[in-house]
């Protein structure tokens, strides 16, 4: 068995190894350099979130039991926060950088739409699947009456067999039930993560990637080794926020990365 500790002010890090064949490069030198660099790198990561977390609001203490939310009639706020709309500019300034076709999964309030077009794209296709949203994009649409926009009605799950090629994807929606939730959320690196392969599949080489990262000032390494899986390279921008105290987002930092993976 292999014992590792690391004892700081204010924490004390304990690792204990009981499989001696795990982590087994060549030389034991090799092994010492693997281990004492993740912990290194987990001890960074905590000195840093502790002085992130002195940054959080404390936002709303309701607990929301999430029912199906696929077609629930939802307010504004209950779609999309103010807050998230520099991170919705941003993020669209990525995807349309070729000017090209672009996917945006998730219609929501018509903002991202608004600035993707804005973007002067060669084409817009929409995956909406809640029908009162969809009333609201049949509104917005007038809006571009001589632009090339598509709406493919329903679930993305229900619809990528409709997916063309494009040069750039947005991907910005939220758990439309319980089981998402703890499936897309609680278990998964970021709640994109189960689009990653499909976003993949359909974009043409050098074709962007972009979707709500949930990272706070960096990306994990697990969050760009997934990536790194399905995309040639990634980068990343910091994106300050101002989020007000009682938010009912379950996000609490003041900044967010907006990431641009590329096929």
């Amino acid at each position: 068995m292999l014992s590792k500790l690391k004892r700081l002010r204010d924490f004390e890090l304990s690792l204990q190894i009981s499989n001696n064949q795990f982590i087994r490069p060549p030389r034991e030198g090799q092994r010492n350099w693997l281990i004492n660099k993740a912990i290194g790198e987990f001890v960074a990561d905590l000195t840093e979130l502790d002085k992130l977390a002195k940054r959080f609001v404390p936002g709303a203490t309701n607990a929301v039991h999430i029912t199906d939310r696929s077609q629930s009639v939802l307010d504004d706020e209950e779609i999309m926060e103010e807050w998230q709309i520099p991170l919705m500019q941003a993020m669209a300034a990525v995807v349309t950088e070729q000017a090209g076709d672009v996917l945006e999964v998730g219609f929501g309030r018509g903002i991202s739409a608004d600035y993707i077009q804005k973007g002067k794209v060669r084409s817009h296709t929409i995956v909406e699947c809640n029908d009162a949203i969809v009333d609201s994009f049949h509104q917005w649409k007038k809006n571009y009456p001589d632009n090339v926009i598509h709406l493919l009605h329903g679930k993305w799950q229900d619809l990528t067999a409709q997916f063309a090629q494009y040069d750039g994807i947005f991907f910005h929606t939220y758990p439309l039930n319980e089981a998402e939730q703890l499936n897309y959320i609680g278990q998964s690196i970021t709640f994109a993560e189960h689009f990653f392969s499909i976003a993949a599949e359909h974009l043409r080489e050098g074709g962007v990637f972009t979707y709500l990262s949930n990272e706070i000032d960096s990306l994990s390494r697990a969050h760009q080794r997934l990536l790194l899986r399905h995309f040639s390279s990634l980068s990343l921008q910091k994106m300050p926020l101002d989020l007000p105290p009682d938010i009912k987002d379950s996000w609490w930092a003041d900044s967010m990365m907006i990431v641009k993976a590329v096929k």
